[in-house]
């Protein structure tokens, strides 16, 4: 796969998750996706991205930085939000806090089969 094709299956990832269209989930994700360097398969998976859009009503995927390197993207995404609760061990209590997250896929076949995120918890903490 070409980098643009691979650059349009991921913004179409994106979509996905900011639709929360969590049945279509699967056409993005191999079955035994992994997260971090621990197998949690689709349902794991999705089960993450659930609780996520719980805790944070207004969760927002924006691509601010794409790199596509097939089968590899990195991106930077920016996040604008309102988590309701405790977030990264953090008392955020609903305050409107921003911050980024640098994430890394590997693809195969068109689908994801392992990601690498770190979300900048540093930013965070001097806005509460």
């Amino acid at each position: 796969m070409v980098g643009t094709e691979l650059s349009r299956v991921y913004r179409a990832y994106i979509k996905c998750l900011n639709k929360r269209d969590w049945a279509d989930l699967e056409n993005f994700l191999h079955d035994g996706v992994q997260h971090n360097g621990r197998p949690i398969g689709i349902s794991g998976y999705r089960d993450m991205l659930q609780r996520d859009s719980r805790e944070i009503p207004d969760l927002h995927f924006d691509v601010q930085l794409l790199i596509c390197d097939p089968p590899h993207i990195a991106c930077r995404l920016g996040f604008d939000c309102t988590p309701t609760g405790i977030f990264l061990g953090l008392p955020v209590n609903g305050k409107r806090i921003r911050f980024a997250e640098n994430v890394f896929y590997e693809y195969r076949m068109r689908r994801i089969e392992r990601v690498w995120s770190v979300i900048d918890k540093a930013a965070i903490e001097p806005q509460l």
